[in-house]
């Protein structure tokens, strides 16, 4: 097998390779690293290129396997990590330039369990300043493109992530999520992700100085962005092992117990005033036809209202980064950043004081609700954004850019508020007028039970297929 046919398997299809002996850990490696150093100058994905250590990393990893050594379930499997999250000896600079040589004594959680299951770590991808932006650019490394066009953004906070999976780059690309972080790039690039429910993942940074917010805490959860649905199994078990430094990790298995009978899964293109773009209404029609000839029962009810949940939720949040963070992005952001963050405050006013705190304690209303109708419907088809995919700057541009990037993203951010889990992935190649674009849609699962969301997005793909290969051949 030849380095121009390595990069292009998923992450599943490597791995069984890897294990098996066929390919070894530094071909694996070496192959992605020369598809990085082929696109990422025209994409600026990666933004700290790791090769050297990678390739001492991945011989290490064939000598220990010919000493007899049992390959780990990601043997040699070449991963980006995102610049907000601690990599021993190398910068957490979170797209901040007062940041830059903020190096991290340790690895985080994520980190540690992707290497300690044979991962290896070829680059440190880009994100917005402070992670909170919808789109990825920076004053520290700049731009980063989407590689199904400029006039596309590549999403955010992950966007070098997602932009970099999908182009070829590594095999699994890393990423966190607080309000869509994971699942914006997804959408943007026409990968697939799952955001983890509250507790699934470790995470903490060795460098943080001070603890997060209690609404950071909750909201904010660590994943992968992947080019293939199955990749998510095999992946996800690695990187929700047990790490004592994160309290309040909750230790449960990634396969939860099957349901008995089909799956009812509530279906909604309620989009709460927002026009619903006729290429999202046929994604979802899609995926909807998909999973019924899958064997899941699928109904067009109402789920609980998702717009007030996700206007609460991200207004509180709004609340503590007003007390807690804009000190910083004022100290250390650029204009850009800074006027962004204004305008985030006029679109979600934040809740402070005695408001604040009843907001807090309103969570708990709508997650149970939520809960209860999840008792019926254990899964929920949504639109994941009610438009195509926005242009780079879009949030740039005043209050009507930033509704039209985080406004209407209600499905994105209640689903961090509620905490729980929620697939993104592709069911539609849309002809633009101005090029093919992704469409993606999101699938909400019960509390814990990432595994059946993921199976969702697998019978999603097996219907309209994975979208690399239409990528890379426009690419080419």
């Amino acid at each position: 097998m030849n380095t121009d046919d390595i990069w292009r398997l998923s992450a599943t299809e490597l791995s069984t390779r890897t294990r098996a002996g066929d390919v070894s850990a530094e071909a694996a490696v070496q192959a992605s690293i020369d598809r990085m150093n082929a696109v990422n100058p025209g994409l600026n994905a990666v933004v700290e290129d790791l090769s050297t250590e990678a390739l001492t990393r991945a011989r290490e990893l064939d000598k220990a396997r010919e000493a007899g050594a049992a390959p780990g379930p990601l043997q040699g499997l070449p991963v980006t990590i995102k610049i907000n999250v601690d990599q021993e000896g190398h910068a957490t600079s979170n797209g901040v330039t007062a940041l830059k040589d903020l190096i991290a004594p340790g690895d985080a959680p994520v980190v540690a369990n992707l290497e300690k299951a044979g991962a290896v770590v070829i680059g440190r991808t880009n994100t917005p300043e402070f992670s909170f932006r919808a789109d990825t650019d920076n004053p520290l490394f700049g731009r980063t493109h989407n590689p199904w066009g400029r006039h596309i953004s590549p999403g955010g906070s992950s966007g070098g992530a997602g932009a970099a999976v999908m182009a070829g780059i590594g095999a699994l690309a890393h990423g966190n999520d607080i309000g869509g972080s994971l699942r914006f790039p997804a959408a943007a690039n026409g990968a697939v992700t799952v955001k983890p429910g509250l507790g699934r993942v470790p995470a903490w940074n060795p460098s943080q100085k001070a603890e997060r917010g209690m609404l950071a805490q909750s909201m904010s959860v660590q994943g992968l962005i992947t080019r293939s649905a199955a990749d998510l199994h095999l992946a996800m078990p690695s990187l929700i092992a047990p790490d004592p430094r994160d309290p309040f990790h909750a230790p449960l298995p990634w396969r939860g117990a099957p349901l008995d009978g089909p799956i009812k899964v509530a279906f909604t293109r309620n989009t709460f005033g927002y026009d619903l773009h006729p290429e999202v209404n046929l994604a979802l029609e899609t995926a909807r036809d998909a999973l019924t000839d899958s064997g899941y029962v699928v109904e067009e009810v109402e789920p609980p209202n998702a717009f007030d949940a996700g206007r609460t939720g991200y207004r509180a949040l709004m609340g503590e980064v007003y007390a807690m963070m804009k000190q910083d992005v004022d100290a250390a952001g650029s204009d850009t950043v800074r006027q962004i963050f204004e305008v985030y405050f006029q679109e979600f006013p934040p809740f402070a004081g005695t408001e604040l705190l009843q907001m807090m304690a309103k969570r708990s209303h709508y997650a149970r609700e939520w809960s209860l109708f999840m008792q019926d419907y254990p899964l929920v088809l949504t639109p994941f954004l009610p438009q195509p995919f926005f242009k780079p700057d879009r949030d740039t541009e005043g209050a009507e850019g930033v509704h039209e990037v985080l406004g209407c993203a209600v499905y994105s951010y209640a689903m961090n508020y509620l905490g729980l889990p929620a697939g993104c992935v592709p069911a539609r190649l849309a002809p633009l007028a101005s090029g093919p674009q992704p469409i993606n849609v999101q699938i909400v699962a019960r509390r814990w039970r990432e595994d059946m969301a993921v199976d969702a997005c697998i019978a999603i793909e097996q219907r309209v297929g994975r979208f690399s290969p239409h990528l890379w051949d426009l690419m080419a």
